[in-house]
């Protein structure tokens, strides 16, 4: 089964370098980003890039150049596109960091992942029907006023 973070593909070109890991390529041969492209392709700061480094968020460690310079990869950049859609949903660092951990550790690991993210779609479906009675409400009111003015 595919996961939404293998699913999402990086909307800006990789570097163009060709070569061995420290000038554009992951050791297999894979294409990778420099920190600037990755926050262009995730629609995220580098400031933020650092930062989920620095929380532990990421699943794997990024990558360096012999310059020191991070080289995210295509799963570099699907993982941060993932993790920005359960940031955006509400999700805690913390909840994000102990599933970066789970998903580190790697197989035996996914039921716990389930019931993380099972819980989280609870709590975004509470948000969203509350949104929807919030919504329903300003419509009655809207239709009230227009009633009025018509």
């Amino acid at each position: 089964m595919a996961t939404l973070e293998a699913s999402v593909s990086p909307p800006v070109r990789p570097s163009t370098h060709v070569g061995t890991s420290t000038d554009g390529y992951a050791g297999d041969g894979e294409s990778t980003w420099t920190i600037a492209q990755a926050a262009q392709a995730t629609g995220v700061s580098v400031h933020t890039l650092r930062y989920y480094e620095r929380a532990g968020l990421m699943r794997e460690p990024v990558a360096r150049a012999a310059s020191s310079h991070r080289r995210y990869t295509a799963s570099d950049i699907a993982w941060v596109s993932f993790l920005t859609r359960l940031r955006l949903t509400g999700m805690p660092i913390r909840e994000m960091a102990r599933y970066a951990r789970l998903a580190r550790a790697g197989a035996g690991t996914e039921t716990d992942r389930l019931a993380l993210l099972t819980e989280h779609r609870r709590r975004v479906l509470d948000r969203l029907h509350e949104e929807q009675r919030n919504l329903a409400a300003i419509d009655h009111k809207i239709a009230h006023y227009e009633r009025i003015i018509r």
